[in-house]
């Protein structure tokens, strides 16, 4: 969750127009609702930290049928949107677009990494987005500048549970993946300051 707009008017497109152009474009946008948002660049913790996320998931789903995709996978959430998350896995056979298998239907789990610079609002929007996909079971938002991991889990249409984990030794289950993951693992050589809050869930 890295976007930024560059320029005061982001360009207008159809969608097949997006992806024509994006798919040989040596940078990355994201598409929302007709505007084409150019996405940042990520520093070195905001890579670790998805690096971290991905190794830990990987090493816990041998022998599943899930896939795990860093940084560079198209998703197309309803609404018109497609984004790149940071993490992203599928559980079960994988769903694309076409052929070209760069443009993914169903994922399963999302982790996205937000800094101090994201947009709120683009942030609110993302989410209410990736909570509105069906076949996204659970929503994973960690935090740069501090420990601090948000937990969405999908119980039916309309009820997540929320949980916040912010102690090294708080792990995290994926039940979607049946993966379990510490704090420690994620924020290993990630300089995160350590927050206040108890780490309790929120229903």
């Amino acid at each position: 969750m890295n976007e930024k707009v560059f320029g005061q008017n982001p360009k207008k497109a159809s969608m097949d127009e997006y992806l024509t152009t994006e798919r040989h474009s040596t940078s990355r946008h994201e598409f929302v609702d007709g505007r084409v948002i150019a996405r940042a660049g990520a520093n070195r913790f905001h890579n670790v930290l998805a690096a971290n996320t991905a190794i830990a998931l990987g090493s816990r789903m041998h022998g599943h049928k899930s896939e795990i995709y860093i940084s560079n996978m198209r998703v197309k959430l309803k609404n018109n949107y497609v984004c790149y998350p940071d993490v992203v896995v599928v559980n079960g056979e994988p769903s694309f677009a076409d052929q070209n298998f760069d443009l993914l239907l169903n994922p399963t789990v999302i982790v996205e990494i937000v800094s101090n610079q994201t947009n709120s609002s683009d942030k609110t929007n993302k989410l209410e987005s990736y909570l509105a996909m069906e076949s996204i079971k659970e929503f994973v938002l960690l935090k740069e500048e501090e420990m601090r991991v948000e937990h969405y889990a999908r119980q039916n249409a309309k009820q997540w549970i929320y949980r916040i984990y912010n102690e090294r030794d708080d792990v995290i289950s994926l039940e979607s993946i049946n993966c379990k993951v510490s704090v420690s693992e994620v924020y290993a050589s990630v300089k995160a300051k350590h927050t206040e809050l108890s780490s309790k869930a929120v229903n």
